[in-house]
């Protein structure tokens, strides 16, 4: 697979070069490892393309999986409680797990355990692998990447996308790189508020 091009917003891509060199060859390296063609598994059953055979987004994504496995990434949750008042989210919005939990009895109202999960992390930086809907990847840049920075867990987020030239040969209604890179922009320079790296891939 290899890497077609990349967007880094707020000098997400700067900052690893600067101070995160390592994580940010080892995902180039994992990234361009991978054989695409052996992730063409998938016998398509719409009606647009019956009998074709597509890029498997399971395949390509338990790929991922296993290459940055092998470099120490791993899977990592941020955990944070939540309740109806959003006065009270807002002054517990930083505050620690436990202290956000104590801050809900205290005010009389129950508290909800909630998370977020994200695909790898390693040295402050985390990536998520997305071939799934389109709609997933927004919850990627505003909910997941958001969360870890808000939570001083990461530095900088990296989403890896397919290019339109691989999304065309995968089921309908995956998000491509081109697609999202416009949504991304149309939402203004400092939104979201976290530095990232934007991926687009093809076999």
């Amino acid at each position: 697979m290899r890497i077609v091009t990349f967007y880094s917003h707020l000098n997400g891509l700067e900052f690893l070069k600067v101070h995160q060199r390592a994580p940010w060859t080892e995902i180039r390296n994992v990234i361009t490892s991978l054989n695409a063609k052996a992730c063409r598994t998938k016998v398509s059953e719409e009606i647009r393309t019956s009998g074709k055979l597509l890029y498997s987004p399971i395949d390509m994504n338990t790929a991922m999986k296993r290459a940055f496995a092998k470099h120490g990434w791993s899977q990592r949750r941020t955990a944070y409680w939540v309740t109806s008042d959003a006065k009270l989210i807002r002054k517990t919005l930083h505050m620690p797990p436990h202290q956000q939990k104590a801050e809900i009895e205290a005010a009389g109202l129950e508290p909800i355990y909630s998370y977020n999960q994200t695909d790898f992390v390693k040295n402050r930086v985390a990536v998520e692998v997305q071939f799934g809907k389109y709609s997933f990847v927004a919850y990627d840049l505003f909910v997941k990447h958001l969360a870890f920075y808000v939570g001083d867990v990461i530095d900088v987020g990296v989403e890896i996308l397919p290019m339109k030239e691989l999304q065309a040969e995968m089921s309908s209604g995956v998000s491509y790189y081109e697609g999202e890179l416009y949504n991304h922009i149309r939402e203004g320079r400092g939104v979201p508020a976290v530095p990232l790296i934007l991926i687009g891939v093809a076999p």
